[in-house]
């Protein structure tokens, strides 16, 4: 009996000592969350494109003729007017040269036929001579005055053949490749171009954009959802192929008119400075066009966004009573790493962005404030021990 009394005892101290520890609730979890708060935000739209040159300048012959030299070297950096080959000139020189005492005989003979002329005309005056030897002298120095034009005329043809037989660069730019080496034969207007000079500074940069995203845009500027920029040349930033932005920032020169039939898009260019030489024709880049401002923009981290079974998008929100509520948002369109909302959240509402996989509508959360910007500069830093993650910034 007294073995059963002491288990008994042992039982019940055991039970007091358990009730406590069952009797003590489940601690709420603990989520990140961050405050959305209303501000101004410019609109960029990423459109692709493609870099042109400023301007290019296929060089061919004028004039028949052997290429004698050439007068560059390939990929160098030529000056206007920089001359690039020297044909042979010696029969453009004899041409020149024909022309030159052609000239210089019909000048001659207009002399002569001038000072003819003048003595005729005194001695008509005293019927020295008949009227028709008069009028026949006065004729034969217009005539001699036409040979000399002709003359002229020849000789500067001549002489502009001449320089033609020195083929020069009629823009400043980068040579490319020569097609000919000395002794090659080459024709007036040849189809096949002797070498290329293209201008790299500025460059053009040749981009489109969707006539679905320009008529949007136009909808939302008139209903006032968005503001207009205003300007006459709009600044657009420029991303490389490699992601890496470039330093000098285009200048938007012309927006077209015409929607091209076959993809449906406008073509736009921009011209950028290029003095450095990064930009070459035919590259691939970004352009970061800024299209509108939305004066009331509600922005949620892209990390805080889950689909639910339809597609849709939502978010968890924390109500005044510290509660999660899902809430379902219409998105309107990326600004980097976050979403522009349309519709489903208010100014002030904090929303989750750490955590939420732990919770479901309806639970009690502790929260946390998160501070994405300090938390991003941690995952940047290069201090960080590699595979140490970055824990969240929280303010209580």
């Amino acid at each position: 009996m007294v073995a059963v009394v002491a288990a008994i005892g042992l039982l019940a101290a055991c039970s007091d000592k358990a009730a406590p520890a069952a009797a003590a609730a489940p601690q709420a979890p603990e989520v990140g969350v961050i405050t959305v708060q209303a501000a101004s935000q410019q609109l960029t739209a990423e459109l692709p494109g493609r870099t042109n040159a400023f301007m290019i300048a296929e060089i061919r012959p004028q004039a028949n003729g052997i290429v004698e030299k050439r007068l560059f070297t390939e990929g160098a950096s030529v000056k206007a007017g920089q001359a690039l080959y020297q044909l042979d000139d010696r029969p453009a020189r004899a041409t020149v040269n024909s022309a030159e005492a052609a000239l210089a005989k019909a000048k001659a003979t207009a002399q002569t036929a001038r000072s003819n002329a003048a003595r005729n005309s005194e001695l008509v005056k005293i019927d020295a001579i008949s009227r028709q030897v008069f009028d026949d002298s006065q004729a034969l120095v217009a005539q001699t005055a036409s040979d000399v034009a002709v003359a002229q005329a020849a000789l500067d043809n001549a002489r502009i053949n001449l320089q033609y037989t020195r083929i020069s660069s009629p823009i400043s730019g980068k040579v490319s490749t020569s097609a000919v080496t000395p002794g090659a034969l080459v024709t007036a207007n040849q189809a096949t171009a002797l070498t290329t000079v293209v201008q790299l500074d500025p460059m053009y940069v040749d981009f489109t954009q969707s006539s679905t995203e320009m008529l949007q845009l136009q909808r939302d500027l008139k209903a006032g959802r968005f503001q207009r920029l205003e300007g006459d040349q709009i600044p657009v930033r420029i991303r490389l192929d490699d992601g890496t932005e470039y330093s000098h920032e285009a200048k938007l020169k012309f927006s077209g008119v015409i929607v091209s039939p076959t993809t449906g898009t406008v073509t736009l260019r921009a011209q950028v400075p290029n003095p450095e030489g990064v930009l070459m024709p035919n590259m691939y880049v970004q352009a970061l066009l800024p299209t509108a401002v939305a004066p009331d923009a509600l922005l949620v981290p892209q990390q805080s966004v889950v689909r639910d079974l339809t597609g849709k998008p939502t978010v968890f929100v924390v109500t005044a009573e510290d509660k999660v509520q899902r809430r379902a948002l219409q998105l309107d369109r990326a600004v980097g790493s976050q979403w522009l909302v349309g519709s489903g959240l208010k100014s002030g509402e904090r929303v989750v962005v750490d955590g939420f996989q732990r919770v479901k509508d309806g639970d009690k959360v502790r929260v946390a404030e998160v501070d994405l910007k300090a938390q991003a500069e941690r995952v940047r830093s290069p201090g960080r021990a590699p595979g140490q993650a970055a824990a969240p910034a929280a303010a209580q």
